[in-house]
């Protein structure tokens, strides 16, 4: 069988796939602090008892676009998003340490810090607990200060800290549940230079004329690679015709 069927079956395979990564980043254009996904495919020349006059179409590794979304303002306290560079650390269920851009955060039954994916939002020594309180404020600095029950309004105590990192972006990836991660799955330092703006959320980083203008022009192509397969075939089958006689 002529090898054009298979490379026109390896670009609408990735085609397919390109499709997928798009429609995905359509689907959380409003989830807060989305970060889109980046799909990418090159031609790899085909080598054999031919010339390498074919190339098969090969899916590099996919990246994520870490640029920053607009700051939605909300007024809740408890509504925190990283202005400039930074993350806010998590923990995963496994124990483990995760990053996101924005959190709009609430204190649990047991008084737990909790960002609105239900992770428990890191601070100095480990997961944030709050005791009992009137009023919470965020500082830029991620300090955590309350109001105790009973307090006079201007008595506020210090609790806790946000863990804040500035990693590099190219050691980072985002796993499957959507969380960023260290590539080498060990934690970020914290640095102090990187600032929250409390009362604020993070939008998605996802332009909508832009994926729905990949989505049409993918769409566009995998009509054409299944034209070459439909061709391929029927050459194929004019060939048989031929060795028949």
């Amino acid at each position: 069988m002529d090898k054009m069927l298979y490379v026109a079956m390896t670009g609408a395979s990735q085609n397919a796939l390109a499709q997928k990564a798009h429609a995905n980043n359509l689907a959380n254009i409003s989830t807060t602090g989305f970060k889109r996904d980046l799909e990418q495919a090159r031609s790899m020349p085909v080598f054999g008892d031919t010339f390498p006059s074919r190339a098969y179409a090969l899916t590099e590794r996919p990246a994520t676009d870490f640029s920053g979304g607009a700051l939605q303002e909300t007024g809740r306290d408890l509504d925190v998003a990283v202005g400039g560079n930074g993350f806010i650390a998590v923990q995963t269920p496994d124990g483990g340490e995760a990053y996101v851009r924005t959190a709009s955060m609430n204190v649990d039954a047991l008084g737990v810090l909790r960002a609105g994916n239900g992770l428990p939002v890191m601070g100095n020594g480990g997961p944030i607990a709050v005791p009992p309180d009137e009023k919470i404020e965020i500082g830029m600095d991620g300090t955590i200060s309350i109001r105790g029950l009973g307090q006079a309004p201007n008595v506020m105590a210090q609790v806790d800290r946000i863990k804040l990192v500035n990693p590099d972006v190219k050691t980072l990836t985002k796993g499957l549940d959507g969380l960023i991660h260290t590539s080498n799955g060990q934690p970020a330092p914290a640095d102090a230079a990187v600032r929250v703006e409390s009362g604020f959320l993070e939008a998605s980083n996802v332009n909508a004329v832009e994926e729905m203008t990949s989505v049409l022009a993918l769409s566009k192509q995998f009509e054409l690679h299944i034209k070459m397969m439909s061709t391929a075939k029927e050459g194929d089958e004019a060939m048989a015709r031929v060795l028949q006689i």
